[in-house]
């Protein structure tokens, strides 16, 4: 019998899988076709590399996040030290963002540049052993460099939302002939950009699940994220339409989206429902502990 464990790096690799499928395909059809993506895929890879670069500045900035001393949350600093170390990690920088949203994040390009950061809302609904399970959640995100995987695997996705949107441009200006041929490019690239998105937000939705289990193994108790999770999911649905909005566009960070659960949306979302989550925690409590 297999376990969840290993069922979840299965999917992981055949995910990985799936998108190099599509994106050899795509690339070989392209070409057959004599469009040359070099400049485009240039284009976006300078892009997306300084996205990498200055991952950590544009969260901090888009949330409002402030870095804050050992001095200002001795506590808090205490907690990532002590979880960082048994992640096997340098610790991170420690960031406060205030709002009563309850949430948390991690962002940066390797754990040596890392920012974890917390939402005053959370430290205030959450007792400290399901603040160190969120934060270790945080921290596995860092350990397994989530942000760098993620944005690698939109690369070429990317790639093809830049040529669609080419093409139907040049589509528009043509004659008859190239017309054709463009809006053949503009098909082909609009299918490679829905599967590939499907395939990076199921990728995206497999390392949330990652996260968990990680910060399960570093707590060694998977039942007080099983708690936190139920707490800022409960939450969140009393949250004012607002204040989620204001930070919308930040939901792919955050170890729970202002929107959650199921519906007919979830293969576009970046987070599992929170009834799976938990119900998963639970399967990997009773293998592992």
């Amino acid at each position: 019998m297999v376990s969840v464990r290993s069922a979840l790096r299965l999917r992981i690799l055949l995910t990985w899988f799936l998108l190099a499928l599509v994106y050899f395909a795509f690339i070989t059809i392209m070409s057959n076709y004599g469009f040359s993506i070099t400049g485009i895929a240039l284009f976006v890879g300078i892009f997306l590399l300084i996205q990498i670069m200055l991952s950590d500045k544009l969260v901090l900035f888009s949330t409002g996040a402030k870095i804050v001393s050992e001095e200002e949350y001795p506590e808090l600093h205490s907690i990532v030290r002590e979880l960082s170390y048994t992640a096997g990690i340098p610790k991170p920088k420690v960031a406060i963002v205030n709002t009563e949203i309850p949430n948390a994040f991690a962002t940066g390009i390797s754990p040596k540049r890392a920012v974890v950061a917390v939402t005053t809302g959370l430290m205030r609904m959450l007792n400290k052993e399901e603040l160190k399970a969120v934060i270790a959640h945080e921290l596995t995100h860092i350990k397994n460099r989530d942000v760098v995987a993620i944005t690698v695997a939109s690369f070429l996705s990317t790639v093809a939302f830049f040529i669609m949107r080419w093409a139907m441009f040049m589509g528009m200006f043509s004659d008859r002939r190239n017309s054709g041929t463009s809006i053949i490019i503009m098909l082909i690239s609009a299918i490679v950009w829905l599967i590939s998105y499907l395939l990076v937000m199921a990728l995206s939705r497999f390392r949330e699940f990652a996260a968990d289990e990680g910060s399960a193994i570093i707590t060694r108790k998977p039942e007080s994220l099983i708690s936190a999770l139920a707490k800022i999911s409960g939450k969140m649905k009393f949250i004012h339409p607002e204040q989620k909005a204001r930070y919308e566009g930040m939901n792919a960070f955050f170890i729970i989206p202002a929107i959650s659960g199921e519906t007919l949306l979830s293969l576009f979302s970046t987070h599992p429902p929170v009834e799976k989550r938990i119900e998963r925690l639970r399967v990997l409590a009773r293998e592992i502990f």
